[in-house]
C-alpha cells in the first residue's frame, strides 16, 4: 500500500465514523425535545433524562474526535503557525506529536479500557437518580474513542513526515464548508464599490490564510 493510500484509507473510515455518530444529535434532540414537551406540558417528567443526555452528548463528542483530527478541525493557536513554511509546520507538529498526542492517547485508551472494563464487571448504573440507568455501555466508548483518536494520529504523523521530505502537506479529504454570505453579497453587488470590495476580499484572504496548513 502506498502512503498515499494509506492516509486516504485512515481519513475515510474516520471521516465514516465521524459522520455515522454525527446522527446522534438527531436523536438528542428528539429526545429533549419530548422531555420538554412532557416536563412543561403534561408535568410527567423522566427522572433518567438527564443521564441519557449525557451519555448521547458525550458519544457523540468523543466518537467525532478522529474525524475532527483528519479535518484538521482541533482548535490550534496559529497566530505564528499560519505563517510558517509547510516543512516548518510539519516539524513542529511532529515533535508536538510524540511528546503529547501519542501519551496523551496512549494513557487514554488503557485508562479507559481498564476503566470501562471494571463497569461491565460490576453492572454499574448512573448514581445521580435513584433507579439510574446502565452506563457500563457508555464507558466503553471512551477506548474505542481514543483508539479512533489514536489511529488518525498514526496518519498524520505519517503526513507530517511526507510534508518534511517533499515540502507539501499530502491532500485532505474535503467536507462541507461554511459559506462567506457577505462576501457572496458583495461579489454580487452592483452597489458596492470597488474599494469596500476589494476591503471584504482581504479580510477573506486573511481568514483562508488562518485555517491553511498548506500555504508557503
Amino acid at each position: 500500500m502506498t502512503t498515499e493510500r494509506f492516509l486516504r484509507a485512515i481519513d475515510q473510515f474516520s471521516d465514516w465514523s465521524g459522520k455515522l455518530f454525527a446522527w446522534l444529535i438527531m436523536v438528542l434532540t428528539i429526545v429533549v425535545s419530548v422531555e420538554v414537551f412532557k416536563r412543561y406540558i403534561l408535568n410527567a417528567p423522566t427522572a433518567w433524562i438527564f443521564d441519557l443526555d449525557s451519555m448521547l452528548y458525550g458519544t457523540l463528542f468523543m466518537m467525532c474526535g478522529a474525524y475532527a483530527l483528519a479535518q484538521d478541525g482541533h482548535v490550534r493557536g496559529d497566530f505564528l503557525y499560519s505563517n510558517m513554511k509547510p516543512r516548518t509546520q510539519a516539524s513542529l507538529d511532529l515533535a508536538l506529536y510524540f511528546l503529547f498526542f501519542l501519551p496523551g492517547i496512549i494513557a487514554l485508551v488503557y485508562a479507559g479500557y481498564g476503566y470501562a472494563m471494571d463497569s461491565w464487571r460490576i453492572d454499574e448504573h448512573s448514581n445521580v437518580t435513584a433507579d439510574g440507568p446502565p452506563v457500563y455501555q457508555f464507558k466503553a466508548i471512551i477506548p474505542i474513542a481514543g483508539a479512533l483518536v489514536l489511529m488518525q494520529g498514526f496518519a498524520e504523523i505519517v503526513r507530517c513526515i511526507v510534508c518534511i521530505r517533499s515540502g507539501v502537506w499530502p491532500e485532505r479529504l474535503t467536507d462541507v464548508e461554511e459559506i462567506d454570505v457577505v462576501g457572496e453579497q458583495l461579489a454580487n453587488s452592483a452597489y458596492v464599490d470597488e474599494e469596500s470590495r476589494r476591503v471584504a476580499e482581504q479580510a477573506q484572504a486573511i481568514d483562508n490564510n488562518a485555517h491553511q496548513r498548506t500555504g508557503a
